[in-house]
């Protein structure tokens, strides 16, 4: 092999004493945020502010009657890849069909929003509500009852209960 033959790679290396800089760029850094304003909220005081986009615990929309706008199509429980969602539908014999029993497993759903985007009558929307908690697992279980309401479940609202039984 000759000396034209080698590939030289080493020159386009970086020279072993050039660490010094990207030390200093970092240290510049940290103290730039060090000194900064912080950014720390105070939660559950405060809560932090979620797009309108976000996908948060599933609400049942009701129409200007106050009839729930599902038509138990099934196209929701259908498409849900972690089948999070069951329903019992009913038809009237005037051909009225909604739904007996609506019920959705917070703790199954993966929160895609696929449900919302597949009803055809946009029955089914996610909330803004992220912060719910609770002690059994069949409270994650929601009917239609709390599907109705579910900005009842933010967190600041079981405070008190939950202080109770961790005793402080």
């Amino acid at each position: 092999m000759k000396e034209q033959d080698v590939i030289n790679i080493s020159q386009r290396r970086r020279r072993k004493d050039s660490y010094v800089l990207p030390l200093l760029k970092g240290m510049q850094y940290t103290l730039k945020n060090f000194f900064s304003k912080k950014l720390t909220i105070e939660y559950p005081d405060q809560r932090r502010e979620v797009n309108e986009r976000w996908r948060g615990l599933h609400r049942l929309v009701k129409d200007d009657q106050g009839r729930v706008k599902c038509v138990a199509c099934g196209l929701c429980a259908a498409i849900c890849p972690a089948s999070a969602i069951s329903l019992t539908p009913y038809e009237e014999e005037g051909g009225t069909r909604y739904p007996v029993d609506f019920q959705v497993d917070e703790l199954r759903c993966i929160f895609c929003g696929f449900c919302q985007e597949i009803c055809p009558r946009e029955a089914i929307v996610l909330t803004q509500v992220y912060d719910y908690i609770d002690l059994e697992r069949t409270d994650f279980l929601f009917d239609m009852d709390k599907l109705d309401r579910p900005e009842q479940f933010w967190f600041q609202e079981k405070k008190g209960r939950f202080h109770k039984l961790l005793g402080s």
